[in-house]
């Protein structure tokens, strides 16, 4: 099942910092899902200045409950970056990358 997830980071005057020293674990974490095709697109969210401010995903988990116990685990949830996190069933309708099937 496909979700849109959208996170937003704080905004206290520590965010921009706290998401660039939890980013490498968090890339890190997230590659193997990459890989095996659950996290199809992801990336994040910029202000008009360029700086984080957040993150979408697009991604086919099997089920909500299993994307409620990924997002609990992420480095960007307990390291406390993401501080706001919307979550849509989603159906791809086209787009180059789109998986088969």
């Amino acid at each position: 099942m496909q979700f849109l997830v959208i996170a937003r980071d704080g905004t206290d005057d520590d965010a921009v910092e706290r998401r660039l020293q939890v980013r490498p674990s968090h890339l890190e974490s997230i590659a193997p899902l990459v890989e095996e095709g659950t996290v199809l697109v992801g990336g994040a969210m910029l202000s008009a200045s360029g700086d984080m401010i957040g993150s979408m995903l697009l991604v086919d988990f099997p089920d909500r409950a299993a994307l409620d116990a990924w997002l609990e685990a992420d480095p960007y949830v307990t390291g406390g970056v993401w501080k706001e996190i919307e979550v849509k069933p989603f159906r791809t309708a086209v787009g180059a990358w789109q998986p088969a099937g």
